[in-house]
């Protein structure tokens, strides 16, 4: 056994020292960027949160269990490399131990005679094959020369993929041929359990050669794949726990990622602000994190076949965004950490490919990609290793709008809105408690401070306070908590715009003046809890605000409402005999987790019927406004509202209700040309669910 152990341990050198020498440039790359302490920061002082997200996102695979078939086979083979590791540690101590007595009879001390050890052990192996058979089959029916496009494996590098399940299944025949010798030679540590194993030993010739030749062969394939793994989107293995390590925490999206210039928040009022340092714009300007979320891209295309514009024939694929930097980071890497060591370059490809732009006509992204993003996060939501798609595309258009003036001209006009008049539409601010005269009683308009009695700030928004269909859901909702006997106030004229839109575009400037604005008119006025009927008004005040020391107790309405609701402060008694599916905004359930509430009070009107859409909760489909889309024109592909109400249409509803102005003039819109066109009846409209509830809670007062 002595040459098996020479042999042995020499490959095992040999290849940790290429996988070694891999590792340390993937680190030297990662750290060419800026840095992101915030992430170490938070991971630090959240110990708690980060060991349950560990130990249910990366060993009980929350995501890729979701996904039934192709997560029951993952969960089997991540197991497998766990759970055999004990097997390795079987096969070295052999072929040491052999070496030095002759006979490699090795056993875990203490637990390595235990029959249910062998047990799992050759259970999860034979697991690990039914899993790379499941894999196999899954590749085959979803490849691109199947699907095309519409395949979540289209653009992945599909070689890659296969020569690693090759790899895998030789470690697995390998691990049983070893072990199956062993048994025949009396070497083997387990008298039962080990069903696979012992059932060879028992066909399997007494061969002292054979057990050699097993044991190196399992080493040395397990060896190989070491080094394809840190060469490979396998790497994944080892990034992928880092990576949700230090991902955003909690579960739910919320805020958008925090600008930040060399890991520290960006301070506008700086005179020694450098505007080209602002976003992203070259790969160079990438942080360790974004580098870690390319190296932990499985390429399993689940962000694509979840992303709406993917799905309605524009060119942003949430897959491609990250392969295609991390191809190009790869390509300029040599280049990239020379520059970071001081040396200059003179070649001018070399120089064209460091200054390659990240977006632009010639650059690594186009344009058209950036710009179809809706931020809906499902993307996010549905990747098993937390990568996060949406930092990555808003730090390009950061830098694409504040450095490039680049952006979708349409988008312009609401931006001058914005500036000029705090609201995207141009509209006076004098026009913002215009709705307050249709109702019969009183609402009162903060003028200093918060009045004594009110419980609850009412932000109602740019939509609800300016467009004509979210009006009907503010007054709904001003009636609805005047029926409860519920306190509140509204800032009217003082209100402005949160700055969603402007940050979603990448103007963080323009959103940081219009934060600090409204922050400071809360504060004055001494508000402590707040109830808003957009998402986005939501999102950004509960999420975003305590960013730049605004921090309130924020609840979306339908919360607010359906707490009253199960308190007998509000009771819904007359029938409401329609048929309703129900559109989740995104900003309300992807990325904030409100998702039961909506549909408590929906199940809580006497005759509603409610048929849920094929894509809903945190599957659920886009309209198409977010990202600030709702002031872009779509010009490529299906419009995403049409397929989203082409989805609602095969349900036969009576009403599309959603929780969300955005959302219900997305869907209005796209149901008005179905109209139009004969595809959808006459009767068919889309409204908020506070509009059923006071319906309901009002006609039978």
């Amino acid at each position: 056994m002595l040459w098996v152990a020479i042999i042995g341990l020499v490959m095992t050198v040999l290849a940790v020292a290429v996988a070694g020498r891999r590792v340390l440039f993937l680190y030297k790359l990662a750290t060419v960027g800026p840095p992101a302490p915030e992430r170490v920061e938070y991971a630090r002082t959240h110990v708690a949160d980060e060991i349950k997200a560990q130990l249910v996102e990366v060993f009980g695979q929350r995501k890729l269990l979701k996904w039934t078939a192709s997560g029951v086979a993952h969960f089997f083979v991540m197991w497998a490399f766990f759970i055999l590791l004990t097997v390795y540690v079987e096969a070295y101590g052999a072929i040491i131990q052999g070496a030095i007595t002759g006979t490699p009879d090795f056993h875990i001390p203490l637990i390595g005679t235990w029959g249910a050890l062998g047990f799992l052990q050759d259970f999860i192996a034979v697991a690990c094959l039914l899993g790379l058979v499941a894999f196999a089959a899954i590749r085959i029916k979803n490849s691109p020369k199947a699907l095309g496009r519409r395949s979540r494996f289209s653009g992945s590098h599909l070689g890659g993929a296969w020569l690693v399940l090759f790899m895998i299944f030789n470690i697995i025949w390998t691990l049983f041929l070893a072990r199956g010798a062993a048994a025949a030679n009396g070497n083997f540590p387990y008298s039962s359990g080990a069903f696979v194993s012992l059932a060879l030993g028992d066909v399997l010739p007494r061969s002292t050669l054979l057990e050699e030749i097993g044991l190196l062969l399992h080493i040395g394939f397990m060896l190989v794949f070491l080094v394809i793994v840190v060469n490979s989107k396998h790497l994944h293995i080892f990034t992928a726990p880092l990576n949700v390590l230090f991902s955003r925490r909690p579960d739910a999206m919320g805020a958008a990622v925090e600008m930040r210039v060399d890991g520290k928040p960006v301070d506008f009022e700086d005179e020694d602000l450098d505007p080209e340092r602002l976003g992203r714009g070259k790969i160079a300007d990438t942080t360790w994190k974004g580098f870690l979320d390319f190296y932990s891209c499985t390429e399993c295309g689940r962000c694509q076949s979840q992303c709406p514009a993917w799905n309605t024939d524009k060119p942003l694929s949430p897959k491609m965004l990250i392969l295609d930097q991390r191809d190009h980071a790869f390509a300029a890497a040599p280049y990239l950490m020379a520059a970071e060591a001081g040396q200059q370059h003179k070649d001018t490809d070399v120089l064209a490919l460091l200054e390659k732009p990240l977006v632009g006509e010639e650059g690594v992204i186009h344009p058209d990609v950036i710009w179809s993003c809706t931020n809906c996060g499902a993307c996010v939501e549905q990747c098993p290793v937390d990568i996060e798609h949406i930092d990555h595309i808003l730090d390009m258009r950061r830098y694409q709008a504040m450095v490039e003036s680049s952006f979708p001209s349409e988008a312009g006009v609401m931006v001058k809105n914005l500036e000029n008049k705090g609201n995207p539409w141009g509209m006076s601010e004098m026009k913002r408690a215009d709705w307050i005269e249709e109702l019969d009683f009183e609402v009162e308009v903060v003028e200093d401070t918060m009045p004594a009695d009110a419980e609850y700030l009412f932000w109602v928004g740019c939509a609800g306070a300016l467009e004509d269909r979210a009006k009907k859901t503010t007054k709904a909702v001003a009636e609805l908590l005047h029926i409860a006997g519920v306190k509140f106030a509204v800032l009217g004229p003082m209100e402005a715009c949160t700055g969603d839109p402007a940050r979603r575009l990448g103007m963080e400037y323009l959103f940081n003046m219009l934060a600090q604005q409204n922050i400071e008119t809360l504060n004055d006025a001494g508000v402590k809890k707040i109830v808003a009927t957009c998402p986005h008004c939501f999102n950004t005040l509960a999420n975003e605000y305590p960013q730049l020391g605004g921090t309130y107790e924020v609840v979306h309405h339908t919360q607010l409402l359906a707490k009253l609701v199960d308190e007998g402060l509000l009771t819904p008694v007359t029938p409401i005999e329609e048929k309703i599916t129900y559109h989740d905004p995104c900003f309300l359930g992807r990325h904030n987790k409100v998702y039961s509430q909506p549909r408590d009070i929906m199940a809580k009107v006497p005759g509603v019927k409610t048929q849920e859409m094929h894509r809903h909760k945190d599957r659920g489909f886009c309209c198409g406004a977010g990202g600030a889309r709702m002031w872009m024109e779509e010009r490529i592909g299906k419009r995403i509202n049409t397929e989203r109400v082409d989805e609602a249409l095969t349900t036969d509803p009576d009403t599309v209700s959603t929780a969300c102005p955005f959302c219900m003039v997305m869907l209005g819109d796209a149901i008005s040309e179905k109209k139009n066109s004969g595809e959808a009846k006459e009767s068919l409209e889309v409204v908020d669910v506070a509009q059923l509830l006071i319906k309901s809670v009002k006609d039978a007062s």
